[in-house]
């Protein structure tokens, strides 16, 4: 019990990697202003990931100067993101918080970690991996049993061959979010896998990343 409670306090920590403010550039929430909270650490390595400064490193920060430092921004959307977030135990605690605090929460997860413990008025965006990303085999596929229309999945497709993968896995899951393919940044252009789902018909939202058009591979952004 002491240990939950700590979990939840207002004193407890997380590693945090950085926290700034930026325009969403992907999933439901894409296009509004928003802070972004980015956790320290990831068990996963995938191949085309544009985040590995946040695998090591960070600070140690309390839920209050979090929470302050959010607030800071005069926005209610608030993005929970990583390496993996949920790598941290006290993560669902925070995502819990913050929707207490009366913010528009997100967390995007990579899908190879158990999100039944985060609040369900939490957004949780959850990648597929695909074989390209090198990491297929750590998705966690209870996870898409428990993803309720609020929610959104993300698949990055590399080439042609993640995308008939791709196309194979949205055929036997039904899923009840938005389903959002985006092209793994400088391996597929964008164009191209538009193409393909338009001669598939296929109902997914082809996503690029916003933020990448607005100002490029800018850390912080």
């Amino acid at each position: 019990m002491a240990a939950a409670a700590e979990q939840g306090s207002a004193d407890a920590r997380l590693k945090i990697t950085e926290i700034f403010f930026s325009i969403q550039g992907e999933a439901i929430f894409s296009g509004w202003p928003t802070v972004f909270v980015r956790l320290t650490g990831c068990p996963l390595r995938c191949q085309y990931c544009d985040t590995a400064y946040a695998f090591t490193g960070g600070e140690w920060r309390t839920f209050t100067e979090i929470e302050a430092e959010v607030r800071r921004f005069g926005t209610s959307y608030v993005c929970v993101t990583g390496g993996e977030p949920l790598a941290q135990p006290r993560c669902a605690a925070l995502l819990t918080e913050l929707c207490d605090e009366g913010f528009d929460v997100s967390l995007e997860t990579s899908g190879a970690l158990d999100i039944a413990g985060v609040d369900t008025r939490v957004a949780r965006v959850v990648d597929i991996k695909t074989p390209g990303s090198n990491e297929v085999d750590r998705n966690r596929w209870q996870n898409l049993e428990l993803l309720t229309p609020h929610d959104a999945v993300k698949i990055v497709i590399c080439d042609r061959a993640d995308y008939d993968w791709a196309r194979d896995v949205l055929a036997k899951y039904s899923l009840p979010c938005p389903v959002f393919l985006s092209p793994s940044h400088e391996q597929l252009p964008a164009g191209t896998l538009a193409d393909w789902i338009l001669t598939d018909r296929l109902p997914v939202r082809l996503q690029v990343q916003l933020h990448k058009v607005l100002w490029g591979d800018v850390k912080g952004r």
